[in-house]
């Protein structure tokens, strides 16, 4: 056994991913502080072919140097959009047909894997601060919450493990709606 080369994986090129078909989630970053979480995001976001990122309040924006260290790159391959608010991002997104789903510990989530994304849908992810998670207020607006049951003495997993986490699991829905599809 072996490790693949880089050119042995068969990327895309920058031009490739932009014109490649995304899947229809739209990430939303509810105030994160680490610049490295956000690059994570960006990252994970590329690798699972995510159409948008959008980035509010305190969120920083590219190009930034921190970021950067954990994006390598993503950053110039997904899309992205700043807001001042979330709640006006929210907004937009609803207006849109988004399903507006707020990835958080409520007396109402869903677990992770009870989760199954409708074919063809457009949904939004909402992640939230590292500290206080996502906004009450957002969470209002929600169409469902979504909680990765968790088993430990902590009660919540870091932003980028949990943006990672959940795209795998939404991405693996929507691949096996088109490979369903072209069969």
């Amino acid at each position: 056994m072996r490790k693949l080369l880089n050119h042995e994986l068969n990327r895309l090129d920058q031009t490739g991913f932009k014109s490649s078909d995304k899947i229809a989630v739209t990430v939303v970053l509810d105030n994160v502080r680490s610049q490295h979480n956000i690059g994570s995001v960006f990252r994970t976001a590329d690798a699972f072919r995510i159409e948008n990122i959008l980035l509010c309040g305190i969120t920083a924006t590219p190009p930034n140097r921190e970021m950067q260290k954990t994006a390598l790159g993503a950053t110039e391959t997904v899309s992205w959009q700043y807001y001042t608010e979330t709640l006006t991002a929210i907004e937009d997104l609803h207006k849109k047909g988004y399903t507006i789903l707020v990835i958080e510990q409520t007396d109402n989530s869903i677990a992770l894997e009870d989760f199954d994304p409708l074919p063809n849908s457009k949904i939004a992810l909402v992640f939230g601060n590292e500290i206080q998670g996502v906004d009450e207020i957002i969470v209002d607006l929600a169409d469902s919450c979504i909680e990765i049951p968790q088993f430990g003495t902590k009660h919540s997993l870091n932003i980028s493990v949990t943006a990672g986490i959940v795209l795998w699991h939404v991405f693996q829905h929507f691949k096996i709606h088109i490979e369903k599809q072209n069969t």
